[in-house]
């Protein structure tokens, strides 16, 4: 069974937010010159950041965040996020993978930037609602 698929835009001033609150300022998440010059196509998101709305469409899935048992994933691919109003945006899909003995549902998680995976080993477990 596969679960509806949640999609989130990710401006620079998404990035400027999220620096703020993880303390995590590292110029590749800002500055294009900086990042092209370490081998970067261009500003990336946070990896925790992307990780964070990853985890966001999991626990909208289970209905509230304390349902969300065990959850994980690799970051593959960075998420680069252009220096416009449009941004980027990430889909993220789930399927139901099983339903263990005592009733939690495992999901195997997909997280695409203009259809290519950026996280890889992606699962949760959840109780859904």
């Amino acid at each position: 069974m596969e679960l509806p698929v949640k999609t989130f835009r990710i401006t620079r001033a998404d990035l400027v937010r999220y620096a703020g609150a993880s303390g995590d300022f590292n110029p590749i998440h800002w500055s294009d010159r900086f990042a092209t010059k370490v081998g970067l196509p261009g500003v990336i998101a946070h990896g925790m950041f992307t990780m964070g709305l990853v985890g966001r469409a999991v626990t909208e899935w289970a209905g509230a965040a304390d349902a969300v048992v065990e959850y994980g994933v690799r970051f593959t691919r960075p998420v680069v996020v252009p220096d416009d109003d449009e941004g980027t945006e990430i889909e993220v899909r789930a399927v139901v993978k099983g339903v263990t003995e005592d009733g939690l549902t495992q999901l195997d998680l997909t997280a695409t930037c203009h259809g290519e995976k950026v996280l890889a080993q992606a699962r949760a477990t959840v109780r859904m609602s």
